[in-house]
């Protein structure tokens, strides 16, 4: 599998402690990571070990244009409780809103059903939400 090449935006302000990077800014990945381990309450260390890396390879990932394994950036997303599509910047996609696990697995099939037989579900399911919570 190839990897993501993630590169510094010129204009991204360094808003964290910059020591040590070549030009003193974070790539956007990066940044994203950094913000997302913090407020996830993580420290490298803790990162590091959920995704099986050492703390200095973290500590790349936030500091330096790197080149990212999909695994890895998919670990990431994980253990950061993200969407990849968050994790590199792309605008998140509404969720549709409706039913989710099993009730969804229902609903799915029993729309497959014919009609008739759609029916007479809605007649048992119809009466019990107005009973318990008042809606038809």
């Amino acid at each position: 599998m190839q990897a993501l090449f993630v590169q510094a935006a010129p204009d991204s302000a360094a808003a964290f402690y910059t020591a040590g990077m070549k030009n003193g800014k974070r790539s956007p990945v990066g940044e994203r990571i950094a913000q997302a381990r913090q407020s996830a309450g993580l420290s490298q260390v803790q990162l590091a070990d959920k995704l099986g890396v050492t703390q200095q390879m973290v500590g790349y990932l936030e500091r330096q244009p790197v080149a990212i394994r999909p695994e890895l950036l998919l670990q990431l997303s994980e253990a950061l409780g993200m969407s990849l599509d968050e994790l590199l910047g792309q605008p998140v996609k509404p969720q549709r809103g409706g039913p989710n696990g099993k009730m969804r697995r229902l609903f799915e099939a029993a729309s497959k059903l014919p009609r008739g037989q759609q029916e007479k579900i809605l007649s048992i399911l119809q009466p019990f939400i107005r009973e318990h919570v008042g809606q038809s």
